[in-house]
């Protein structure tokens, strides 16, 4: 099998891991927030524990990667928090392709942070991406839009977060770096959750412990699957996600999105797609000019 096969694999059993999380989590029902996302984190901090033991690697990397850790780790934080606030009051679908925005939000801050060229077509994918996010979220003057916008801002923190990752690039190894953000989470929400405990029942906690060991399979997942392949070339297929969501919301919940959030997801996927082609093409016709004899 190719590397570029097996990052394909990786990403959709990392897209499914991500959508089977999302489900437990809205199953787990009136739960706070905050004690959802460090049951989400506090799962991927113990089982990332014993892979940086295993490898006998540093639980918490490197002094002079500490910046890049530190910021990867809060601006996931926030984007995980404000992601399970969607859930809740979101349809499954729709709070998963709004979180789907943050490769879009990964090149905006990639150009201007890391000075990363942005080729005109990626504006283009940009703005229709974000053309389609107002069918799904549909705006309105009202507390109705609250959770949509915390579903966006959760792709733009995702997206921040990304950055900061590219920036670390290949000098940590992903299990530390998911101990890291996981254990830095767990810490800081502690206290809040601890201050503000709502007692759960036997099937809550099932959930919730559930959702945090497939939110570990799909970031392993996604961690790996851009190992063996560049993003620009996969990347696309972590859209699945969504149809695995819909299709999770459909038959555990009896939720179906409406028309023009079906339209807005068939919008966003596009102007992925339409961006991975392009990303194709560039890559061709650079390797063709590299490969003329001289």
């Amino acid at each position: 099998m190719s590397n570029r096969n097996k990052g394909i694999i990786l990403l959709l059993l990392s897209a499914f891991g991500f959508s089977i999380m999302t489900l437990f989590v809205k199953l787990s029902g009136d739960v706070p927030t905050l004690q959802k996302t460090i049951f989400r984190n506090g799962v991927s901090m113990v089982i990332s524990f014993f892979f940086v033991i295993y490898f006998k690697e540093r639980l918490f990397g490197k002094k002079e990667n500490q910046p890049l850790l530190l910021l990867r780790s809060t601006l996931g934080m926030i984007g995980i928090v404000l992601l399970f606030y969607a859930i809740d009051h979101l349809v499954l679908a729709d709070a998963d392709m709004l979180n789907k925005m943050s490769p879009f939000f990964t090149i905006i801050f990639a150009a201007f942070f890391l000075k990363e060229y942005v080729k005109p077509y990626q504006i283009y994918s940009i703005i229709i991406a974000f053309l389609g996010t107002l069918f799904i979220i549909k705006p309105s003057f009202s507390l109705d839009i609250v959770p949509y916008a915390a579903g966006i801002l959760s792709a733009v923190f995702a997206g921040a977060a990304y950055t900061a990752l590219r920036a670390l690039g290949n000098r940590e190894q992903f299990y530390t770096v998911v101990f890291y953000f996981s254990g830095f989470t767990t810490v800081v929400l502690l206290p809040f959750v601890i201050y503000g405990y709502e007692p759960m029942t036997m099937q809550q906690t099932i959930y919730l412990l559930l959702g945090g060991v497939f939110a570990t399979v799909g970031q392993f997942g996604i961690t790996l699957a851009y190992k063996f392949a560049p993003a620009k070339e996969i990347s696309v297929f972590n859209y699945f996600s969504v149809v695995f969501t819909a299709l999770l919301g459909l038959v555990f919940l009896a939720q179906i999105p409406d028309r023009y959030s079906i339209l807005g997801y068939f919008i966003i996927f596009g102007a992925s797609l339409y961006m991975f082609i392009k990303n194709k093409q560039v890559d061709k016709k650079r390797d063709n000019l590299l490969q003329r004899p001289r």
